[in-house]
């Protein structure tokens, strides 16, 4: 179930509450830090300056700022606060369903004996996702024989066997949990950080799918870790989304493709890197954000300084759209990079000119048969396997019945295959609130994924 936008507010004013215990110089620095509105000193006590910077945080910046105090090695968040605050921010994203009868019929499914690898790796995964000291008698007496972690300890570790998976479970409070929650433990479950036994994940995977079907989900493997298999959550049925194999893009010609084993749909591009870029890396579960692509960009071309790699990428994907000066789509990519700038390092890559489609025969070849739309003017990747698309449209889009049939024919069909797709028109993107746009675009679009916004330099420029 979806938190409502009140639930991340209360979370965030227990967090930003919490903040009392520290000094006034300590208030101010925090502000400084994460962005928080706290006003100086001049504006009172402690607590009035709090009740000013929640007043001060809007709903539309809600999210930041959760996701900035989560990720704060300066503030410490124990136990049930830091909880409601993930939850708040995991449960505002999209998420995966998991209903109660599904989660136990995952944990009759696998054996807890399984789970266990080495027990301080899984202590550790626990500690991340549960309370595991819950028992407020602890504070008083030093110790506790009834908290979650000294049961797990008794019935888990120390007596294997006396606890079955769904006992488990129950104690954890996972039935109880968000699905978001749930999700992410599942994923944490076979982990190799947690579980590293390539066999062992592979059993509980099986097992675990087998179930999830049902719900419309699996856990895939999206990568690989030190030589173990990464598995993430993902939606199954129509429109699911499958983990990208290849991406061809900033293509200045059509690609010369032959595949060079039709066993294993290997393919191979015959042109250089200045006609085409091939991104032939394993897209994990963030997706392809620019460090991603910047570093894969300064291997291929053996580029030592991280300055040039930041700029010759941004120069080479730059020269793969339109080579009018005032095109709208050079437009979108530039103003893109200028609000998000270095620190978008850590937001997904605007890709170019993506191909969808190819055919070796043109259209006219092809005939009645022929596929449509073969490129993308921009392609996100985003955690989760989410893909958004991004189209700047010219009037030929629309100068005829025939052209409208087949933009919105195309939209249709991304749509069946788990693409996002937002249209931009060239008229709102060739004039003066271009930027105001895009800031609004982009900021509705990160919050709807839970991903934060960040302004600084742009990529272009040196670090």
């Amino acid at each position: 179930m979806a938190v409502r936008p009140v639930d991340l507010r209360e979370a965030v004013s227990t967090v930003v509450w919490g903040l009392s215990s520290y000094t006034h110089t300590e208030l101010t620095s925090l502000g400084k830090k994460h962005r928080l509105p706290i006003p100086g000193e001049e504006a009172g006590t402690k607590s009035q300056r709090l009740e000013a910077c929640l007043e001060a945080i809007t709903d539309g910046d809600l999210h930041q700022v959760a996701q900035r105090l989560l990720d704060s090695s300066h503030i410490s968040l124990h136990g049930a606060d830091r909880f409601a605050l993930e939850d708040a921010v995991w449960e505002a994203g999209p998420v995966i369903e998991i209903m109660g009868r599904t989660r136990r019929d995952i944990a009759h499914a696998i054996d807890l004996e399984e789970l266990i690898h080495r027990q301080d790796r899984f202590e550790g995964l626990l500690e991340q996702f549960w309370v595991l000291d819950n028992d407020p008698m602890a504070t008083w007496s030093g110790s506790s024989s009834t908290s979650r972690r000294a049961l797990i300890h008794r019935f888990v570790f120390r007596n294997p066997g006396d606890w079955s998976t769904d006992d488990f479970f129950e104690q954890l409070g996972a039935y109880e949990a968000g699905s978001a929650r749930f999700g992410r433990f599942l994923e944490g479950l076979v982990d190799p950080g947690t579980l590293p036994d390539a066999e062992a994940q592979s059993r509980v995977v099986e097992a675990v799918n087998v179930v999830l079907v049902k719900a419309g989900a699996r856990l895939e493997q999206t990568g690989d870790r030190d030589g173990y298999p990464y598995f993430q959550l993902v939606r199954t049925g129509p429109g699911a989304v499958r983990r990208p194999k290849t991406l061809v893009f900033a293509t200045t010609v059509k690609p010369d493709i032959r595949l060079v084993s039709v066993v294993d749909n290997d393919i191979e591009v015959l042109q250089d890197m200045d006609q085409i870029l091939v991104y032939d890396r394993p897209v994990g579960p963030e997706g392809i954000r620019w460090r991603n692509l910047q570093q894969w960009w300064q291997e291929k071309k053996g580029i030592d300084d991280e300055g040039e790699a930041k700029k010759t990428l941004y120069e080479r994907l730059l020269k793969s759209m339109p080579a009018d000066e005032v095109s709208p789509q050079r437009n979108f990519y530039r103003i893109y990079h200028e609000n998000y700038g270095v620190l978008a390092r850590d937001l997904p890559a605007l890709l170019p000119e993506v191909w969808l489609h190819w055919d070796h025969k043109t259209v006219r070849q092809r005939g009645v048969k022929a596929l449509l739309n073969h490129r993308m003017d921009f392609l996100m990747l985003l955690p989760h396997g989410h893909r958004v698309v991004l189209e700047v449209d010219g009037g030929h889009h629309y100068a005829t019945s025939r052209a409208y049939e087949g933009t919105v024919r195309g939209d249709r069909d991304l749509k069946l295959r788990g693409y996002e797709t937002y249209r931009f028109s060239s008229t709102e993107l060739g004039r003066d609130q271009i930027g105001p746009l895009m800031k609004r675009f982009f900021a509705g679009l990160f919050d709807l994924h839970g991903l934060v916004r960040t302004e600084s330099e742009s990529p272009s420029q040196s670090s």
